[in-house]
């Protein structure tokens, strides 16, 4: 006769929905940490593409091995002062839960666009309005909330020239798209009668990007995708 192979002991319910949600907590926090994160936005300074409360996914793989490209939007951590000041955050245990392992869009970022790398200088402007990088100009009519003047009213709403650059290595340069209504990189340069002035303070370091905006996911009927602009495909190597 045969023998018979004992029955597996079942483990109890209770026990089985604890190691499934310990096993998808993890997952939800291995994600967040090197995947996907979601974020929301915070103020007008990217429309008209992106508006306030909009949700977001950014993708982290894609500056594991590389840096940030112009043309980029990107969530990176608030450098020192660049935010006017503690954001709201989920308001009960629930949501507060869910933003820690990156279910939840979360706050204290900036979402940008990365106008100029390493060794890039950018000029505001030409005698059209537009930006010039590395004496090329570019045209963001593309994604750009209609100008008043020109494409970089700050910090001098046009009304003189600035310039920016060369970046130091392992920075970058960005720019809200709503380019009246952002405190980017170019309201931090150093103005000419300024004092204690650090122009450092107009980058950003690459190690304070969070990762790359890839999707609009929220509200759902504006669901789109994030991509880079190839208006910034004929910028010339910095010389």
């Amino acid at each position: 006769m045969a023998d018979t192979a004992p029955a597996r002991r079942k483990a109890p319910l209770w026990l089985e929905t604890i190691i499934l949600l310990v096993i998808a907590i993890a997952l939800a926090l291995v994600i967040k940490t090197f995947f996907v994160q979601a974020f929301y936005i915070p103020s007008s300074s990217m429309e008209p593409g992106l508006v306030i409360n909009d949700r977001i996914l950014v993708q982290k793989p894609s500056y594991w091995f590389g840096e940030p490209q112009r043309g980029d939007v990107v969530v990176f951590e608030d450098p020192g002062g660049w935010l006017p000041g503690p954001e709201p955050g989920p308001t009960n245990p629930v949501t507060r839960a869910m933003a820690a392992i990156g279910l939840y869009p979360t706050g204290g970022h900036l979402v940008k666009r990365v106008i100029g790398v390493a060794g890039d200088t950018i000029v505001c402007c030409d005698d059209d309005g537009r930006l010039e990088i590395n004496g090329q100009t570019i045209d963001e009519d593309e994604f750009l909330a209609p100008k008043r003047k020109c494409d970089g009213p700050m910090p001098s709403d046009c009304r003189e020239e600035w310039s920016a650059g060369p970046i130091p290595d392992g920075d970058v340069f960005v720019m809200g798209d709503n380019r009246a209504h952002s405190a980017d990189s170019s309201q931090k340069l150093c103005g000419e009668s300024e004092r204690n002035c650090d122009p450092n303070d107009a980058f950003v370091s690459v190690d304070r990007i969070v990762g790359k905006v890839f999707a609009l996911v929220w509200p759902i009927d504006n669901f789109d995708w994030v991509g880079r602009p190839d208006t910034f495909d004929d910028v010339p190597d910095p010389s």
